[in-house]
């Protein structure tokens, strides 16, 4: 289905934000018609409306710095695009990531998620030959196994081995982990729902007062 996209309340455009799809940042700001929304589409490359010069131009066109588009979305009043991309190059004239003159560096913290998914889908599919697939076929109680004894790996390298070891097998510990969380229906996202909560101030407060009030029933 088409998407529709109310192109009239600002004279024929709208804003298109344009994001990177993998690092989440926000890259700049441009503004579409409906021609080049339609070429956006049909070719991949994020093409824009100048309102200076008062034509199309395809990002990349002159500079080779393209942005490859992986989708769009339209706001709630259907006047605002959401552009995710795969930036190829700097995106900002001036030479910079974005044009706030950010670096548009990837967090690895968000791979944990990408990580997650990965196993879940080996969760799902389970394809021969894959050793993910292979730990649950074990079960729960070898998967539990396993992370206790990358856990036992891990302190060795804490207390004996060196830095670049204490990551490997940190490494392996979580990736364990994420193994177990997803055999019993759980995320990584959800051990660290729980660490944020106990970074509030009163985490413990409130967690003895709920504990109270379950004693008391």
């Amino acid at each position: 289905m088409e998407m529709e996209i109310d192109f009239e309340k600002m004279g024929g455009l709208v804003p298109a934000i344009i994001q990177d799809a993998v690092t989440k940042n926000v890259l700049m700001l441009g503004f579409m018609n409906k021609e080049a929304y339609e070429k956006t589409i049909a070719t991949k490359k994020v093409t824009f409306w100048s309102r200076s010069r008062n034509c199309l131009w395809t990002k990349g066109e002159t500079s080779g710095n393209y942005l490859n588009l992986v989708s769009i979305q339209n706001d709630c009043d259907k006047d605002t695009l959401l552009v995710k991309v795969h930036p190829q190059g700097p995106t900002c004239h001036k030479g910079t990531d974005t044009c706030w003159g950010e670096d548009n560096t990837l967090n690895p913290i968000l791979f944990l998620s990408e990580l997650q998914d990965f196993i879940n889908k080996r969760h799902e599919e389970m394809p021969e030959g894959s050793y993910t697939t292979s730990l649950f076929q074990k079960g729960v109680n070898k998967m539990a196994q396993k992370v206790g004894e990358e856990a036992v790996e891990t302190i060795i390298e804490a207390t004996n081995g060196n830095d670049e070891k204490l990551v490997y097998e940190s490494s392996d510990l979580l990736y364990h982990l994420i193994v177990l969380l997803t055999s019993k229906k759980l995320r990584i996202e959800d051990v660290a729902k729980e660490l944020q909560m106990r970074h509030d101030p009163e985490w413990d407060k409130k967690r003895r007062t709920a504990k109270s009030k379950g004693e008391m029933k």
